[in-house]
């Protein structure tokens, strides 16, 4: 069985898939949003998660027109809920077993 595929962009590759300027994709790290490994924007490198919420933190601020720490707090608050919405689930399964015992 082989293991999953690691999606590791460097900061042009992640402009480019992101179709985000690199001041931009700066500005989004600055406010905590991303947190890519490396020190400095020319070492910085993203993997597939962060391509993903870079996507959803340019929409929501050009949707909505939030600030970045709006945008933060939005984020934040998507993820609680998709975490909650996922447990729900899990438990929902469980009770369903323990009805039919």
């Amino acid at each position: 069985m082989s293991s999953p595929l690691i999606v590791q962009l460097d900061m042009a590759e992640f402009c480019e898939a992101t179709e985000l300027s690199d001041a931009y994709v700066i500005e989004i790290v600055e406010h905590g949003i991303l947190e890519p490994q490396g020190t400095e924007p020319k070492d910085w490198v993203f993997n597939d998660y962060e391509l993903t919420l870079a996507k959803r933190a340019a929409k929501l601020r050009r949707d909505l027109d939030l600030e970045w720490e709006g945008v933060a707090l939005a984020l934040d608050l998507l993820e609680e809920v998709q975490q909650l919405r996922a447990e729900n689930r899990m438990l929902k399964q469980r009770l369903g077993r323990l009805l039919v015992e």
